[in-house]
């Protein structure tokens, strides 16, 4: 088994270093992480530019590659040129603050998984909710239980799991949930400011509570200390759509030039 660790938190973030660690026993691993902290980056990748790698030693142990990129970045190139093989799995993490949600649209985490998908790579995302201490060895134990039943179970390739693990100040998970992802919407806050030369800027500083009416989904059972994992597609059709948008479209005007 030869596993690819990433994240979007850099290279040198404690949560990649204890996940890389705990996995370890379970086969070869590879370390391409970002160079600098990568969050909220979403599913970007860069083409304009050159992508610069340096090798570095992560958790004073392994060595791994660094990449002036994003999370996805960091799996492409993995793939393509760092990796002595392929990997047979890829695990993106451990995330500093949960991922859960509709936060997976914005997430570097979840993006590295998904671009392993794309590849044909089956993959796993994994974050720690956040708290006033961010016990990341004691996460990666979880995350290592979650990850080995994933490889008993032969998840297949381009398959990603969302892995959320509650926050460990409070104990440890109740168990584990296998839910579906929130759709319920951020309530936005601005702080609207002006800068010495009167010009108006924005900071986005709350994004409101969103559990409050959540159950069985990702956020209800994350707020119940459980972890979560949950399934993930990129397919962003809506089949649901699909034929009444075929069968209607004919009724349409079409566009003339």
């Amino acid at each position: 088994m030869r596993i690819l660790v990433t994240n979007d938190d850099g290279i040198l973030a404690p949560g990649i270093a204890a996940l890389a660690a705990a996995l370890a026993p379970l086969g070869d691993i590879d370390v391409v992480a970002p160079e600098s902290g990568q969050s909220g980056a979403a599913h970007a990748i860069t083409f304009m530019a050159p992508l610069i790698t340096q090798r570095v030693t992560v958790g004073g142990t392994l060595a791994g590659w660094s990449v002036d990129g994003s999370p996805a970045d960091c799996v492409k190139l993995a793939v393509c040129e760092l990796c002595e093989q392929r990997p047979d799995l890829v695990v993106s993490g451990i995330n500093a603050g949960s991922n859960r949600g509709v936060d997976v649209i914005y997430s570097g985490t979840v993006a590295a998984a998904v671009e392993a998908a794309f590849i044909g790579i089956p993959s796993i995302a994994v974050s720690l909710e956040t708290s006033a201490e961010l016990d990341f060895p004691r996460a990666a134990v979880h995350a290592r239980a979650i990850v080995e039943r994933a490889i008993e179970l032969a998840i297949s390739p381009g398959m990603v799991l969302n892995v959320n693990i509650p926050r460990l100040d409070r104990g440890d998970p109740r168990g584990v949930k296998v839910v579906q992802q929130s759709t319920a919407p951020w309530t936005d806050t601005y702080d609207r400011r002006t800068d010495p030369r009167g010009r108006a800027y924005f900071w986005l500083t709350d994004q409101g509570d969103r559990e409050h009416e959540e159950h069985d989904t990702d956020l209800s059972a994350l707020r119940d200390g459980y972890v979560t994992i949950t399934p993930l597609q990129y397919d962003l059709t809506q089949y649901a759509q699909l034929k009444h948008l075929r069968d209607a479209w004919g009724d349409l005007p079409r566009g003339r030039s």
